[in-house]
């Protein structure tokens, strides 16, 4: 894998003081957020992209409120975020917002992905040992209720699970219990 390394800036935010980094590989450019010093075993939230939720506050979501927790916590007890480029469950912004249509007209998250052609969760999750190896991390507390990020990480030991529960509202109720029950997500 061809990864090229910013280097280190320092980042004030509204939830404290960070380092960042970005590792580029080919068209996609990753943004680690971190508060040093990094633990031994430090915590450590894998959030796939979500603009809607993320940048914009949508409720038919729980993303953007998952990564202000993350922040929250990484803040008061250390750890880091890996903010992986891929919109969508990996299926990108254009094609989100052409499942979010099918979604007003009914269908859940993964028939409307499936109804546009692609699997249920196009992620993938490699570029995440080779971060955590960048950064010498072996161990980890990792910030999750997604058995498949559980299952995807390989060069690293998952010391324990840190549950990352988000109230549900009437505009997210349905997407949470795909997540759950169709999805096998730790709810």
């Amino acid at each position: 894998m061809n990864i090229e390394i910013s280097k280190t800036a320092n980042l004030p935010s509204r939830f404290g003081d960070f380092k960042i980094k970005v590792f580029k590989v080919q068209d996609k450019e990753h943004l680690v957020v971190y508060k040093e010093p990094l633990d031994e075993i430090p915590i450590v939230r894998v959030h796939s992209e979500c603009l809607t939720g993320d940048a914009m506050g949508s409720l038919k979501c729980d993303c953007g409120e998952q990564l202000d927790f993350a922040l929250k916590t990484i803040q008061k007890d250390g750890g880091m975020v890996i903010y992986l480029r891929q919109e969508g469950r990996g299926i990108g912004l254009f094609n989100k917002v052409n499942a979010y249509h099918l979604q007003d007209f009914g269908h859940d998250t993964i028939t409307a992905n499936k109804l546009l052609g692609f699997k249920d969760d196009c992620r993938t999750y490699e570029i995440v040992d080779e971060i955590l190896e960048y950064y010498g991390i072996k161990k980890i507390n990792l910030m999750t209720n997604n058995p498949l990020k559980l299952n995807s990480l390989k060069n690293v030991i998952i010391e324990k699970r840190v549950p990352i529960i988000m109230n549900s509202c009437q505009y997210n109720y349905e997407y949470l219990e795909v997540k759950k029950e169709q999805m096998g997500h730790l709810l």
